[in-house]
């Protein structure tokens, strides 16, 4: 096994929107910047689905919002429904105070991709992916990280600094000994894709159905997303099975027929936030220093201001 070694200013854990914007804005300034990543590539189906003013005015200071637009949907509305289909509020985002739309819908994915490829211009940056961290400490000077690569050689990088993006489930945030207190909720919600919209109704529509309440939101590049919350008794397990996909469509489609699932995850929320986001050399971004339940992609938007605020 051979061992590789690696010498930063910043490095960051965790290849999500939030590391990829920080490293963008670190790497136009001229620090060199090395992104450790644990997946093989970038996560390649939609997550969050909302993009505000902000965070469209934060990648356009990136020099990156035109390579974006055509990824989102601008002045995308939610609409609240009865049972019946009536329209009882509808919400409009009609300020423009930032140059773009309020709300935008959008594809993070492809958005994620516009974050890793403006990275490329930038000499002094590298990306690597397949690596998991092992172990991490810091000392007055530095931080140094412990890596394992996909064939299983260990790899030392040696940072000024570390930018922990890893997630809710945060490895640095936990052997830190940081809190993140908050609570869960009871109740989860199933999150379906659907490719080639079914419907091609535009914006976003909450259905307040005490039956069965769920959300459908049009998407760019014809993509639908329903999202129907998870009943008592029911688990991930029989509710992703197709059958009772479709059974779960067949109440917001005309027809199940040659529907196209992209994928479908179940969610828990959560609204939970750390005890400290820095210890000496150490940050903590995004969802590894604060969650929230997964509406309208605030913590999304949250997350690329603490991109902003930090780089």
């Amino acid at each position: 096994m051979s061992n590789t070694n690696y010498t930063t200013e910043v490095a960051i854990l965790g290849a999500g929107p939030v590391g990829l914007t920080i490293a963008n804005y670190l790497s136009k300034q001229g620090v060199a910047v090395t992104i450790v990543e644990q997946l093989d590539s970038l996560i390649d189906y939609p997550r969050a689905i909302g993009i505000d003013d902000e965070s469209l005015r934060t990648i356009q200071s990136l020099g990156l919002v035109d390579q974006v637009l055509p990824h989102t949907t601008p002045n995308h509305a939610m609409r609240f429904l009865t049972p019946k289909g009536r329209c009882f509020a509808d919400i409009q985002p009609l300020t423009r105070e930032f140059g773009f739309s309020r709300r935008n819908a959008f594809i993070q994915p492809q958005v994620d991709n516009v974050l890793l490829q403006g990275l490329k211009q930038y000499k002094n940056t590298q990306v690597l992916f397949s690596r998991q961290l092992t172990q991490f400490s810091q000392d007055a000077d530095g931080v140094t990280l412990n890596l394992q690569n996909k064939e299983g050689d260990a790899e030392t990088i040696r940072a000024q600094y570390l930018i922990a993006c890893d997630g809710g489930n945060s490895y640095v945030r936990r052997n830190l000994g940081i809190a993140f207190e908050g609570e869960t909720a009871p109740n989860q919600w199933i999150v379906i894709d659907l490719e080639n919209d079914p419907l091609a109704t535009p914006h976003i529509y909450l259905c307040c159905d005490p039956v069965r309440p769920y959300v459908s939101a049009a998407l760019p590049h014809g993509i639908r997303r329903f999202e129907f919350m998870v009943m008592p008794g029911e688990t991930q397990e029989e509710l992703s099975k197709p059958e009772n996909i479709a059974k779960l469509l067949s109440k917001v489609l005309p027809s199940t027929d040659g529907i196209e699932v992209i994928r479908q995850r179940v969610y828990t929320h959560n609204a939970r936030i750390a005890d400290k986001f820095r210890v000496d050399r150490i940050f903590l971004a995004g969802d590894a220093a604060h969650i929230m339940p997964v509406w309208q992609g605030q913590g999304y938007n949250s997350g690329m201001r603490d991109a902003f605020n930090l780089a």
